[in-house]
């Protein structure tokens, strides 16, 4: 398979897929996300998959949306999205929830190596997949994303306080609050993932998929899908008050998103404390 912003090789019936932007610290561009999704769409028909494995290449797993880059912007110009809510809902709902959804949802076990950066969109992806191993000192931020899986991994009570704050959690505290299964040094996480991949990929693919269709069954019984439906609404009213008068913070200059300027400070704050 060859795709532009993926790489993607099948070893020891683990498909391993990566994401290749690593200059733009792996931002999720239109056209990244149409590469991972053929991607994920050929290990989930390929017989001679058993178990899927995302990375992200360079320093980071995901920086989030891409909200500006060149590449972006010249693909916006070529495939401009309808004008007014209707086109930003469409491709939002489509870009960010259906495709994650059907991520979450593949018939066969996923499991994401997470490292530096897993910021919104980052978050997004690396919760979609069943299992999450993430290196020590990654920096995890969430929000109420399009997909807002949150407080099913996090308890609800934590899910506020970190999201009201915006603070970055690193891989340890992500450990201990549900979201990361294992954590690991960052030379090690890669064979760790791919060690615990070549391990399950062993067992019979048919019981792996009855395993995770039951697991996720449960969540739906609870009213997983309809939580994501209504959670969806509710952010594109939260991005669209970002452009009202009395929005509180000071939108930052360049691509970065308010809040996610608001936990770079916290965390700039809390490293010059530290030295």
């Amino acid at each position: 398979m060859s795709y532009e912003f993926v790489e993607y090789e099948v070893v020891n019936r683990v498909a391993r897929i990566t994401t290749r932007r690593p200059d733009q610290r792996n931002a999720q561009s239109r056209r990244l996300l149409e590469d991972l999704d053929e991607a994920f769409a050929a290990a989930a028909e390929d017989r001679g998959v058993h178990v899927i494995a995302l990375f992200g290449s360079g320093d980071h797993f995901s920086g989030g949306h891409d909200l500006g880059s060149a590449e972006e912007l010249a693909d916006r110009e070529q495939r401009p999205l309808q004008a007014g809510v209707r086109g930003r809902f469409d491709h939002s709902r489509e870009q960010f929830v259906e495709r994650t959804m059907r991520w979450r949802n593949l018939p066969k076990p996923t499991i994401a190596g997470v490292q530096g950066y897993c910021i919104f969109a980052g978050w997004m992806i690396a919760s979609a997949m069943d299992i999450i191993y993430a290196e020590k000192d990654a920096m995890f931020l969430g929000s109420n994303f399009q997909f807002f899986n949150i407080p099913w991994d996090i308890h609800p009570r934590k899910a506020k306080e970190l999201l009201y704050e915006s603070r970055f959690i690193d891989g340890v505290e992500a450990r201990e609050l549900g979201l990361v299964n294992r954590v690991f040094a960052r030379d090690e996480l890669r064979s760790a993932v791919i060690g615990y991949a070549e391990r399950i990929a062993k067992n019979d693919p048919f019981q792996l998929r009855m395993m995770k269709m039951a697991v996720n069954q449960m969540q739906d019984t609870q009213g997983f899908a309809g939580h994501i439906n209504a959670a969806h609404t509710m952010h594109m009213l939260s991005a669209g008050g970002e452009r009202d008068p009395g929005y509180a913070l000071e939108v930052p200059a360049g691509a970065r998103r308010p809040m996610v300027e608001r936990a770079f400070e916290h965390f700039r704050l809390n490293k010059s404390r530290e030295e």
